[in-house]
């Protein structure tokens, strides 16, 4: 949980996180890797379902990463990013660390961002829906303007 010594979700909330991102996976037939991260961007836990993706570590991190830096989930950032859009050439920024499509959603508590989730693997409808189901175990509410 959060306390004064931490900025972000401890292990064991980590951990809870991903395992609520592997049962929703499971449940769609889903391959996986979750990152959990704290409010700077460092992992916390990860986990990769047996014979997920290869890419799917990097990019889970990736989105989870993005999602803290950035204060939005990554489906969002991404239309944000589109061609045309405000934030367009978003995804080259920061050596290409950036994940502009779904699966990344930040974390949030006392109205700051404290760590964030990120899932790859799946489809992109399956990857959001891992990482709703992970940030919906978070015990803290996003703000209501915010875009998670």
């Amino acid at each position: 949980m959060i306390g004064p010594e931490t900025i972000g979700p401890d292990l064991d909330t980590a951990l809870l996180l991903c395992a609520a991102a592997l049962a929703t996976a499971k449940g769609l037939g889903a391959l996986v890797s979750v990152a959990v991260v704290d409010g700077g961007g460092n992992l916390v836990a990860f986990v990769r379902m047996d014979a997920a993706e290869i890419a799917g570590p990097t990019l889970a991190v990736d989105k989870a990463y993005t999602a803290v830096a950035h204060r939005v989930a990554t489906d969002v950032l991404g239309a944000l990013a589109a061609p045309g859009g405000p934030l367009q050439g978003l995804a080259s920024a920061a050596g290409g660390r950036y994940i502009c499509f779904g699966g990344g959603k930040p974390l949030w508590a006392d109205g700051r961002v404290v760590g964030g989730v990120g899932v790859s693997g799946g489809t992109v409808e399956q990857d959001v829906a891992c990482a709703t189901a992970a940030a919906d175990r978070w015990p803290y509410a996003a703000p209501a303007d915010s875009a998670s």
